[in-house]
């Protein structure tokens, strides 16, 4: 038998539904966690255009109301990124770094140079009071984070 060693579920500043309940579980436990869609399939990165965001998934969270009332979270992070001097997807893979050590996303890409960006967003640091600033404005930010249309299937696999 083995043990449980890493856990697999999205996670990023727009879908933080584990928080509270799931990433103690896992901290008390040893249980690494690796977020997938830490850029939000693209809405958290500089590839994000509200004129022509198109995102294949029927998702809730991307209809074009959703969309409008989230861009607090785009403006918060291209802030942040502004002020450090780098890429929107760097702050927001190295937010998602920074909430505990045990955590490692795994953003999805298919070009070399996404890659390499990436991977420059673990040199990125957040001092103690940066990190809770921003989860403060988040937690503070009505943001729609359903990824699953309220009684759908999907949402019942979820659980969530």
């Amino acid at each position: 038998m083995c043990p449980l060693t890493a856990v697999e579920s999205e996670y990023s500043m727009m879908w933080r539904e584990l928080e509270n309940k799931h990433i103690p579980l896992f901290e008390e436990l040893g249980i690494g966690f690796v977020p997938f869609a830490p850029l939000c399939k693209g809405f958290l990165s500089d590839a994000y255009d509200k004129n022509s965001f198109h995102v294949k998934l029927n998702a809730p969270r991307f209809s074009e109301e959703a969309l409008k009332k989230n861009q607090v979270v785009v403006d918060l992070v291209n802030k942040i990124a502004k002020e450090k001097k780098v890429t929107v997807a760097q702050i927001s893979l190295a937010w998602v770094l920074v909430q505990k050590d045990f955590i490692v996303p795994i953003p999805g890409t298919t070009k070399l140079e996404r890659l390499k960006e990436n991977i420059k967003a673990t040199e990125i640091k957040f001092t103690k009071v940066e990190a809770e600033s921003m989860n403060e404005a988040l937690s503070q930010m009505d943001i729609e984070s359903r990824r699953f249309e309220p009684d759908s299937d999907f949402e019942k696999r979820a659980g969530l």
